[in-house]
């Protein structure tokens, strides 16, 4: 019964990626985090994942941009292959039901954790690589991947997070400032998971989670603007 759910969750898994995997065991080593094997574990993948997500990123921003000089298009990148970015993919793919941690990293809110469901997004793209040995196949799966967040990066403001790009939004229309406070902190230092509300005139609250205030504050204030920039 456990290894028929647990083969459902990744045949689920497998179609949130878009990617059916010939082996397996692959996506399971992807998903092993280093808490509950110092040798079984996706670390090296990641280290695959992480080389193949830049030149796939590099390619496309090339293409799209090519009236933009290197240092434009370093920053560009950057801003999509960083940490809060790829924690979005995660939560965009639910990740963080599918991850193997141990006992101890799961109690600590490890699921939730930033760094570790970015190192995951990074983990599976080596995988999906070492599977499948084409370049073309996993361009294609990490850039459908990327859909949401492709259009709304511009080159005049890849260097501003959120937070500094909502406050400018806010100022602009002479509205008052977003009010940020932490409402949830699990674990224990360092490996904290913060959760963050956001009070904006005129919207709901908001809530943003992360591994530290400052991303939890940029997660919450990212997902404001989508919303405001598709009221305007």
């Amino acid at each position: 019964m456990i290894k028929a759910q647990s083969k459902l969750n990744d045949a689920r898994l497998a179609s949130r990626i878009g990617y059916q995997f010939k082996q397996p065991e692959l996506l399971q080593l992807a998903l092993t985090h280093r808490s509950v094997s110092h040798k079984t574990n996706y670390e090296r993948l990641e280290f695959l994942g992480d080389s193949l997500l830049g030149m796939i990123i590099a390619n496309y921003l090339y293409h799209a941009y090519p009236h933009e000089n290197e240092g434009r298009l370093t920053r560009m990148r950057a801003t999509l292959v960083r940490q809060e970015a790829l924690g979005k993919i995660a939560n965009d793919l639910k990740l963080s039901q599918n991850l193997i941690l141990s006992t101890g990293e799961l109690k600590s809110g490890g699921h939730h954790r930033e760094s570790i469901l970015a190192d995951t997004v990074e983990s599976i793209i080596g995988a999906i690589y070492v599977d499948c040995q084409d370049l073309k196949i996993l361009e294609a799966i990490v850039l459908k991947w990327y859909v949401p967040y492709l259009d709304i990066i511009e080159p005049s403001d890849q260097l501003k997070d959120p937070k500094s790009r909502l406050q400018e939004y806010l100022q602009a229309r002479k509205k008052p400032l977003p009010v940020y406070e932490v409402v949830d902190i699990q674990g224990d230092a360092p490996n904290q998971h913060f959760k963050v509300e956001c009070i904006v005139d005129g919207l709901p609250v908001k809530y943003g989670e992360g591994s530290s205030r400052r991303f939890a504050e940029q997660a919450v204030a990212a997902d404001i603007l989508e919303i405001l920039e598709k009221k305007s």
